[in-house]
């Protein structure tokens, strides 16, 4: 679906907050005592936010990543980590430091809705389907009118499992696109640049799984969002064990779990289409854009003593100070695997204007944060 923008993508999905009237959370089962933690500062993560320019400016191969977003991340059993991408540009830089143009209008840039990146020692490599004269993505469409965008990721016995949103066209105009439905696909660690196997998730609710996924107490916490724009209310599932491929039951209003989709609650409202829980000390963090209002350059953090919620006590973390003009900032979300001074927070940045990527290589990048608590 190369004639689709990332700019018009992530603007559409991603941004579009605004306040809305507080929500009262789904009780929360019974948690343990615990102290809140507390947001100590936020400092740019300069290895990783320069390991990525680096390799985005690197032409030493022309059929790799030069910028992307999505963004999630997962430790594979060799100890390397897996870097997930949504909407993805690969090909040169020119040394100016600008793009050519994509295939489709006479260059040799190459645009992806989804694509693999591996690090090893402070190294990273690409990964996609199809060849180096013709790469194509690692979770292919089904049509020229279907394309899928990545969630967060699990590891089940072995086998990377990505969740995936389809997002589908329904007629001819710029803004005649929708989500359509969730699926999980099935990876090979050593062979990720085509799914083992593709599975349908829960989809009959208006909810896009995963936003983000916690394990914790023999569960899989699966954190989704049901997007109407203005606002965005997240939801909550859980699954026995690691794999996605359970039985999955829902979090209700009254804070009991179901196993039908159509009981799932609204929890809080605010947070961003990628968000992330992570268990800091005693307590558990969301990290999150702040979508209370329009366009935000606020990354904030809420806690909670389950990770069931409620999130409360929003906490500042970060102002993103690419934000203004035709540059937004959206979607962080946290990598509690990935080696920092802090927990690692990664967030995306993107244009209005699609020709910005094309003049400036380093606008669609993910930047990085270290975020220290007390």
């Amino acid at each position: 679906m190369t004639r689709f923008r990332p700019a018009l993508a992530s603007l559409a999905i991603a941004l579009l907050g605004f306040p809305a009237a507080p929500l009262p959370a789904a009780a929360a089962t019974t948690p343990a005592a615990c102290t809140p933690a507390a947001v100590a500062g936020a400092t740019t993560d300069a290895r990783l936010t320069g390991l990525f320019t680096a390799y985005g400016n690197d032409n030493s191969r022309l059929d790799d990543w030069t910028g992307a977003d999505g963004t999630y991340s997962l430790r594979l059993p060799s100890g390397k980590e897996l870097w997930i991408f949504s909407d993805t540009f690969l090909g040169q830089v020119n040394p100016d430091g600008s793009r050519p143009p994509v295939v489709e209008e006479g260059g040799t840039t190459v645009f992806l809705n989804n694509s693999f990146a591996v690090e090893r020692d402070g190294r990273l490599s690409t990964i996609h389907d199809g060849t180096a004269a013709k790469p194509t993505a690692v979770m292919p469409p089904r049509d020229g009118d279907h394309w899928y965008w990545a969630g967060d990721a699990t590891l089940a016995g072995g086998v990377v499992e990505v969740t995936y949103q389809e997002y589908e066209r329904f007629g001819t105009g710029a803004w005649d696109w929708r989500w359509h439905r969730n699926v999980v696909a099935r990876f090979a660690p050593g062979r990720l640049e085509r799914p083992i196997s593709v599975h349908d998730l829960p989809s009959g609710h208006g909810v896009a799984w995963a936003s983000a996924t916690i394990e914790d107490g023999g569960y899989t916490y699966v954190y989704g969002v049901e997007d109407f724009g203005s606002p965005k209310y997240m939801h909550l599932a859980r699954v026995r064990g690691q794999s996605l491929l359970g039985t999955w039951e829902f979090l209700t209003a009254d804070g009991t779990w179901s196993p039908d989709e159509t009981d799932s609650a609204r929890i809080m409202s605010g947070v961003a289409n990628e968000y992330s829980v992570t268990k800091v000390g005693s307590s558990y963090v969301l990290i999150t854009h702040d979508t209370t209002e329009a366009l935000s350059p606020n990354i904030v953090a809420y806690t909670s003593c389950s990770p069931s919620g409620p999130f409360t006590g929003r906490q500042h973390v970060y102002t993103t100070p690419e934000t203004g003009g035709n540059i937004f900032t959206y979607n962080a979300h946290a990598h509690p695997d990935v080696a920092g001074d802090g927990l690692v927070v990664s967030y995306n940045v993107n244009s209005f204007v699609n020709t910005d990527h094309y003049r400036d290589v380093t606008i669609y990048r993910p930047r990085f944060l270290d975020v220290t608590f007390r």
